[in-house]
């Protein structure tokens, strides 16, 4: 009988004619509120009834959190509390005056991503201390104890057997002032296409390095993750590194300045050469994933009496967002997609705004979709500005009709989709034996798109001094070179003049699991543009 009580009760406070005004705010308990205290009518159904009026509260409570679902249930005040209007506003827009960033952790395999993504999580209150006993005792079951930490990150069963991670992991934590998404990339060189999709949506980059003697120099020589990761990083638009020497709690190691200092003074010149302004962009941390020694806090002086810096938490927090354009066309480069009641895309929005309900367009398959709801770290939002890693629920489109690397942007301004641009490319190392010529295949990694692309012409190479074009047109060019060339793709894909959006028109060459060469898109066909 209690739901026709309800039913009742609802209907009576519905009735008041107060509560109509109120409606359209989507608040129909705070009008009530109004009422109790304005009406003499509805104290006395108030004293008459006062469960049944309580119950019908908490149903509309609820009703309203569906038709506000950027309201988070948790800000909702205990009934009865006075001026509980007047709080529950300033409370919603602080949630989201919070900056967001994405951090991506990059480095060589085994050097202690994934421990210090778990050790983050664990600090910044996001996993429970039960959680991690469970972790401990399967990480003991396989005889490796420290790796509990990093199966925070590394959810799968392949991951945590071989103890590397394979996919981009994704995690959420925050500190005083800021929101931030770790993308955990894996190090190992099998997965690099991984690293380059995870690393492609990050807006600094905490490369990890192992203190551990051997592990660094492994990691560092030719062939080693290091080295890889930072060009990559570097090319896909990472401007600020954060350098983390992991590991200093290493019986080999022990808190060493000595090894420390040779860690950093061997980073520094190869960072230069990479394009890294170290002064500005690059930062050097000591410290400890597995203890979490200078994650969060300072470290005491009695563990590591020379180093008197800041902590990663501090440092992370100091960082400055890059700009971005909330009003600028859309572009959201898709990187996954499901099914959940209706067709969910996955990716970083780079330029505009996403609303609930909006009608937009995903290029190159021309396919209109309206948007159903968005999320964004597990909450369902109203809308949602660029920077922000979130998961979009559309209509109009089949999961199987999208792949990664396509774009969700707006009808007015759809992203140019081709099959052929002209490209400044730097040349970083060939294998043994190629020449880079016209005819030369590649793996194209832009955005989210992997695909095969093929060198069609040589058209100017630059002189490296002067940075000017050479007049006479090359036939082949050698490593270190940067040359203007037209690439050809067999499929439609969607990208961006470099000077228009950075983050959709750099992109990188591999081969053979080698990253060859690193580029930027100076034109697009003009025909295709309309098209």
């Amino acid at each position: 009988m209690d739901i026709e009580e309800d039913i009742k009760a609802l209907q009576l406070d519905s009735s008041e004619d107060t509560v109509l005004v109120n409606v359209e705010d989507g608040r129909p308990d705070e009008a009530i509120k109004h009422d109790k205290t304005d009406g003499e009518d509805s104290v006395m159904e108030e004293e008459r009834k006062p469960d049944d009026v309580e119950k019908p509260d908490m149903m509309e409570d609820e009703l309203r959190d569906e038709a506000h679902p950027d309201l988070k249930q948790k800000h909702v005040e205990p009934k009865g509390v006075a001026g509980k209007e007047t709080e529950d506003i300033p409370v919603e827009v602080e949630v989201n005056k919070k900056r967001h960033l994405n951090v991506v952790f990059i480095g060589h395999v085994d050097a202690g991503k994934s421990t210090i993504g778990g050790q983050i999580l664990l600090l910044s209150g996001q996993v429970d201390d039960r959680t991690i006993q469970k972790y401990e005792k399967e990480a003991k079951d396989k005889n490796r104890e420290s790796w509990y930490m990093a199966y925070i990150m590394d959810t799968n069963e392949e991951e945590r057997v071989k103890g590397i991670t394979v996919e981009v992991g994704r995690a959420h934590f925050e500190t005083e002032t800021t929101r931030f998404t770790i993308l955990d990339a894996p190090g190992h060189k099998s997965y690099v296409p991984n690293m380059i999709s995870g690393a492609s949506q990050a807006d600094i980059g905490v490369l990890v390095i192992s203190a551990r003697k051997g592990e660094f120099e492994t990691g560092y020589e030719r062939g080693g993750q290091t080295r890889e990761h930072v060009q990559l990083a570097k090319t896909l638009g990472v401007t600020k590194l954060l350098i983390v020497v992991n590991k200093m709690d290493d019986p080999t190691v022990n808190w060493s300045k000595e090894r420390y200092d040779e860690i950093e003074s061997k980073m520094i010149p190869f960072l230069k050469s990479s394009g890294y302004n170290v002064k500005k962009d690059v930062q050097f941390l000591p410290i400890s994933g597995l203890l979490g020694s200078n994650l969060k806090t300072r470290m005491e002086k009695s563990l590591c009496p020379w180093w008197s810096g800041p902590c990663l938490f501090e440092v992370l927090d100091a960082v400055e967002v890059p700009p971005r354009d909330p009003n600028g066309p859309l572009r959201m480069p898709i990187i996954d997609k499901f099914k959940d009641m209706g067709t969910v895309v996955m990716g970083k929005i780079e330029s505009g705004s996403i609303r609930e309900g909006d009608n937009l367009l995903i290029m190159p398959n021309k396919a209109a979709v309206k948007v159903l709801a968005i999320f964004c770290d597990e909450d369902r939002v109203r809308h949602v500005g660029p920077g922000e890693n979130v998961r979009v629920r559309l209509s109009g489109v089949e999961e199987d009709d999208i792949l990664s690397g396509f774009v969700l942007c707006s009808v007015a301004k759809p992203i140019p989709a081709v099959t052929e641009f002209v490209a400044q490319l730097q040349i970083l190392e060939l294998l043994d034996n190629a020449i880079f010529t016209a005819g030369y295949k590649a793996v194209l990694h832009v955005h989210a798109v992997v695909e095969e692309c093929e060198i069609v012409e040589l058209m100017q190479q630059i002189d490296l001094k002067t940075r000017k074009p050479m007049k006479k047109k090359p036939l082949f060019v050698k490593n270190g070179a940067i040359v203007l060339c037209r690439v050809q793709v067999n499929n439609m894909i969607c990208v961006e003049k470099f000077s228009n959006f950075a983050q959709l028109g750099r992109f990188t060459l591999r081969t053979e699991g080698k990253t060859v060469a690193v580029g930027k898109i100076t034109a697009l066909p003009t025909v295709t543009d309309n098209a």
